[in-house]
């Protein structure tokens, strides 16, 4: 901190005395110059703390959203969504933790050691927070990150140690200031109460256990996927043969509700976070989170009175208590996750006989030490020939890799006696809940007490074949298949809550796929002489141009076309990108999104306002030839090859060739009633039009839902079978609907193609 004194009047005063001596006046003289150097440099430090106490909020926030996350989804061993191991968590952290990583500023207030203290106790939680995540990453993430994590975690102990030594860490808020003189050499000093040197050395040894804890998670993490993705293909192939995916027409709600219960249990179970949730070394972590927070409480509570009498002395100044109260906050609110996940293991069937087994001490999973023994058996490739370099090399990675399996079993071994406590902590609690409800019933029996009967529970199908687990003897309990099935149920409802009505409402304006059948006419030549792959929204955006374009047609007709073509467009979206992801057919897809953003959003088509047209007399006819004229102008000065065209050249040259197409076919059909023909018909039918193609490319949603419940990446399949789900509870009434339309006699693998829809309507007995 800085003096009250400067330099000038301090050496005003020293000159214009003679009680000091010569040296001792330069050496005063050099403190205050230093002193006051010291003072202007450390300006900046009290906003640099607001930055440390940012970055924690900004940790605090992302655990407190995965908490609100966890509960909202009901699933208590809070999956990590937002609070992931990756780099930009990891230069969070760095930021938050940058006390105790400081070792050129000293902490002389109560409340500098508080903090300092309370930043080592925010990163223990905010690592225990992470352990989960690891999980989601695959092997090269998972190194990656891993490494980075050490170097952090390696870096901060170096560092807190440093300070230990220097004397930085201490619990005296009035240094005693002491100078010595002996001949003629000045030394200086500050003297300290070294009692937070042991909670500083406690936070020190519960961050290099959470770091090997981290550690071995992963190399178990490895193993464990390959044995949950085995067991999910085997239950895949079955989920399959259970389905019948040769027969679509005969998919309704049911069969796919059924099929996405069967990926949504296999998802559930075989989680990678799930597991990592339920292992010991979880557990542990949770129960070194929940002691490190028992310490920063501790710490607050002596704290209290220093934070009252503003004792803070460091460069940081008033942003100490700033950063103090933030972490705090975290440390309490990051605690409940990490202690929740000591209870996981409760997802399964918990016994003495279970329990004696999940600690005992000579019992170590291969899974655990897998991937180890795999590298300890493996060749290593050298380049050299020498033999002695060999047999010294070969010898030494046995050796170290025999010595890394061993201490990963110890470690094992010690988590499952950690994670004992909270699981016969938790085993007590419901012992005397379940002896509570038998008192009940037995005096409910007697007549002594009234109680309600309790619900009967009904009978859930046998979903055994699909749960996913990663030891014979890890079977789920009774309560945590029913949670997981009712996550599900909650999640279609939710979903049917959000059915798209305006699409609905326009599927009603058609009873077939007539909109197909009247689509193109194969007598029309193309305007492109290179073939391109057809696709379901050109055609669709195409006609609704036309039918927004008509004048004469009321405002909020249109917008009502509008909405629901807009909702219509999501779903074939969807099957497109899903059944029809060919490198020409997204080419294609790209160049439709882009034309519906201009024509929905802009009421334009190809840079033309479709209100604004040239004709003088807006009639059907002069409609349909003044979109015709102009497909053909805007193809003839594009270029033909559609492999050399970019992005806007695509949208143009096909979007103009499916425009002529569209209007010339309707022209044709018209030709002896198309002058009188009104805008008001026109309108009527180019609507039965786009509802006849959007049923048609609708009854492909079963597919499409049956293909979103399975993903080959483990980290994602989660997300995809919620997806499903969610898409399921919105397309309900839709397939039902669709399911009492007589379906062409299509090949299963044909019906995401409008092409091969329009060949049968052309020639239906080939």
């Amino acid at each position: 901190m800085g003096s009250n004194f400067t330099y000038d009047q301090v050496w005003y005063k020293l000159n214009s005395s003679n009680c000091f001596q010569k040296d001792i006046r330069n050496f005063l003289l050099d403190l205050v110059r230093t002193s006051d150097y010291e003072h202007k440099y450390s300006r900046p430090m009290p906003y640099i703390g607001i930055y440390i106490a940012v970055a924690s909020l900004l940790g605090l926030v992302a655990m407190a959203v995965d908490l609100f996350h966890g509960l909202r989804s009901r699933k208590l061993w809070f999956p990590c969504k937002y609070f992931t191991l990756n780099a930009a968590s990891l230069s969070v952290i760095a930021v938050a933790i940058k006390l105790p990583m400081d070792i050129n500023n000293s902490m002389p207030g109560d409340v500098d050691q508080a903090t300092n203290l309370g930043s080592m106790a925010f990163m223990c939680t905010m690592m225990a927070n992470l352990l989960p995540s690891l999980a989601t990453m695959d092997n090269k993430e998972l190194l990656a990150n891993i490494i980075a994590l050490v170097v952090l975690v390696i870096t901060l102990v170096v560092n807190v140690c440093i300070q230990i030594i220097t004397g930085v860490v201490s619990d005296s808020s009035k240094p005693r200031f002491t100078v010595s003189v002996e001949q003629f050499k000045y030394q200086y000093r500050y003297v300290y109460i070294d009692s937070n040197r042991p909670l500083a050395i406690i936070y020190v040894v519960l961050l290099l256990v959470l770091l090997i804890i981290h550690a071995c998670s992963a190399l178990t993490i490895l193993d464990s996927k390959r044995i949950i993705e085995s067991k999910y293909q085997a239950g895949h192939e079955i989920a399959l043969r259970d389905l019948k995916l040769q027969e679509p027409e005969r998919l309704d709600v049911e069969k796919l509700r059924k099929h996405v219960s069967n990926y949504w249990i296999m998802a559930g179970t075989g989680s990678p976070q799930f597991m990592t949730a339920c292992s010991a070394t979880t557990s542990a972590s949770g129960v070194i989170c929940a002691f490190s927070t028992i310490l920063d409480i501790l710490i607050m509570i002596f704290t209290i009175k220093s934070l009252d009498d503003n004792e803070f002395a460091s460069d940081y100044d008033w942003s100490m208590p700033v950063i103090f109260i933030t972490q705090f906050i975290g440390v309490l609110i990051g605690t409940i996750a990490p202690l929740c996940r000591c209870f996981a293991s409760l997802s399964f069937k918990v016994s003495i006989k279970w329990i004696w087994d999940h600690t005992k001490v000579f019992k170590v999973e291969r899974y655990w030490t897998r991937k180890l023994s795999d590298w300890k058996q493996s060749s290593v490739p050298f380049l050299f020939r020498s033999r002695t370099c060999m047999v010294v090399l070969e010898n030494s990675k046995v050796s170290i890799l025999g010595f890394c399996i061993g201490f990963q079993k110890t470690v094992v071994v010690a988590c499952k006696m950690i994670s004992l406590i909270p699981i016969v902590f938790m085993v007590c609690v419901l012992f005397c809940f379940n002896c509570w409800k038998w008192l009940k019933v037995m005096f409910s029996a007697s007549g002594i007490v009234l109680a309600e009967t309790p619900e009967q529970v009904p009978q859930q199908k046998d979903f055994s074949q699909y749960v996913l687990k990663l030891q014979v003897d890890m079977e789920p309990a009774e309560r945590t298949m029913k949670g997981i099935l009712k996550s599900m149920n909650r999640l279609i409802r939710k979903a049917e809550k959000q059915q798209p009505k305006n699409l609905m409402k326009l599927l009603q304006k058609s009873k077939g796929f007539e909109g197909v059948e009247n689509l193109y006419c194969h007598h029309v030549p193309p305007l492109l002489s290179t073939e391109y792959p057809e696709c379901w929204s050109l055609p669709l955006i195409s006609l609704t141009t036309i039918a927004i374009s008509l004048p004469n047609i009321q405002n909020d007709i249109v917008d009502s076309l509008l909405r629901s073509v807009s909702e219509g467009l999501l779903y074939v979206t969807l099957v497109e990108e899903s059944l029809n992801a060919t490198h020409e057919c997204v080419r294609i897809q790209k160049a439709a999104k882009m034309l519906w953003l201009e024509v929905e959003v802009h009421h334009k088509w190809l840079g033309n306002k479709v209100k604004d047209r040239v004709p003088q007399v807006n009639t059907a006819r002069n409609t349909l030839e003044w979109f015709r004229d102009t497909a053909k102008n805007v193809t003839e000065v594009e270029t033909m090859d559609i492999e050399e065209l970019d992005n806007n050249s695509v949208c143009k040259s096909v979007s103009a060739n499916s425009m002529y197409h569209i209007t010339q076919t309707i022209l044709l059909s018209y030709q002896d009633t198309i002058d009188e023909l009104s805008q008001e018909v026109l309108f009527t039918r180019l609507s039965s039009m786009i509802s006849g193609i959007l049923a048609a490319c609708l009854t492909n949603l079963p597919q499409v839902i049956a293909m979103k419940c399975h993903t080959s990446s483990i980290e994602k399949r989660e997300a995809s079978v919620y997806a499903a789900a969610h898409l399921l509870g919105e397309t309900m009434q839709i397939i039902n609907n669709l399911q009492d339309r007589e379906l062409p006699s299509l090949n299963s693998d044909e019906f995401p193609f409008i092409n091969k829809w329009c060949a049968y309507f052309r020639d239906p007995f080939p």
